[in-house]
């Protein structure tokens, strides 16, 4: 298995270790719930060095991702970041990630780690545009800093006013000592934060002075299951669960990164404009259990007379809620919100409603 730069950290603080990505991360320290509510009350810190970081470069940069995304790139302006993704030729989606607008003619993509080598690959073979490419995922580390005190724990650490940056917005600049650091108030939690971009071999020292900055807030280190658990309070899909190759924008609720503005001729979009119009044969809700159950990733959904209407892609019991939350997706005429649906747990059939995320207030 690969390692992050922290892999030794995580197994010396006692982590629950697993595959992941292909890369040897932690799932769980003390505890999925209390590292959770830690995130949702004060802060805690997640390794994402995983996550993969390719460089768009040049004069045809913008064209290049124009292409090969869904969203408006060209409305970007430096210090801006955007939520997107790449279609496919079927209308499905290669990866959902993050455009970061660096320098007017300098893009940096953050995509998702199970899907690097498919998404340099997707890049490589579709630029025929001429964008300078540079996959720079195993040259960049990624911490995220999470929770209503992260902007207070960080501060400690750079002369860059963070309360500054609005949501989906970054800087780049010096912190704890560290110069050329990437600080992005975005996030995958819904807790609020920043994510930290770095070189590999600053990696300890800004791992260090993060969590003596935080020992007042009773900061602590969060692993990958609590990450899952406070996504999905929020709505917010993951890639291989609630989106794949197969699925649509469109289909998933993402039409609001699906832009059809002039000139914009990406992948599929002929096929979205008109599932935008004529609706589609599938969509994802989010939906909480009224019986007592958890739903999980492939448990099947039923009407209330018990017909069969689609598949849960992701759930878990909400650590917050303390009831079964989840996703699927149903027929069309099955997704408004306070429609009964149940699922079929191990045989027998939990009833469950149609809500409208996010989960967690």
């Amino acid at each position: 298995m690969k390692t992050t730069p922290f892999t030794e950290k995580h197994i010396s603080l006692g982590a629950k270790m697993h595959e992941f990505a292909g890369y040897n991360m932690p799932i769980e320290y003390s505890g999925i719930i209390d590292e959770h509510l830690t995130v949702c009350q004060g802060v805690g810190v997640f390794d994402v060095s995983h996550m993969g970081e390719f460089w768009v470069k040049g004069p045809h940069a913008l064209d290049f991702l124009q292409k090969v995304t869904s969203n408006n790139v060209a409305t970007l302006t430096p210090g801006k970041v955007q939520y997107t993704c790449f279609p496919n030729e079927d209308g499905g989606i290669v990866d959902d990630f993050l455009v970061y607008q660096y320098e007017p003619e300098k893009y940096l993509l953050v995509v998702n780690a199970s899907n690097i080598e498919k998404d340099w690959n997707w890049c490589v073979s579709h630029n025929t545009e001429g964008a300078e490419l540079e996959n720079a995922s195993d040259s960049m580390a990624q911490l995220a800093v999470q929770g209503p005190k992260a902007l207070l724990t960080l501060q400690k650490l750079t002369t860059m006013d963070l309360s500054a940056l609005p949501y989906y917005t970054f800087t780049h600049g010096e912190f704890a000592g560290v110069k050329d650091v990437i600080i992005s108030n975005t996030g995958y939690t819904g807790a609020g934060g920043f994510e930290l971009y770095f070189y590999p071999n600053e990696a300890m020292k800004i791992w260090d002075a993060v969590f003596e900055a935080g020992a007042e807030f009773d900061i602590k280190p969060i692993g990958l299951g609590a990450r899952d658990t406070l996504r999905l309070e929020m709505g917010f899909c993951l890639y291989g669960n609630d989106l794949d190759n197969t699925t649509s924008p469109i289909e998933a609720g993402l039409g609001w990164i699906t832009k059809f503005v002039e000139g914009k001729n990406f992948t599929s979009r002929r096929l979205f404009e008109k599932q935008k119009a004529e609706g589609t044969i599938r969509k994802l809700v989010c939906f909480e259990m009224i019986d007592r159950g958890i739903p999980r990733h492939g448990y099947e959904l039923y009407s209330a007379d018990g017909a069969a209407i689609g598949v849960v892609t992701s759930g878990t019991m909400s650590p917050t809620r303390k009831i079964g939350i989840g996703m699927g997706y149903v027929r069309p005429e099955f997704s408004k919100l306070g429609t009964e649906i149940s699922i079929d747990m191990r045989g027998r059939k939990l009833k469950a409603v149609v809500v409208k995320p996010p989960f967690r207030k």
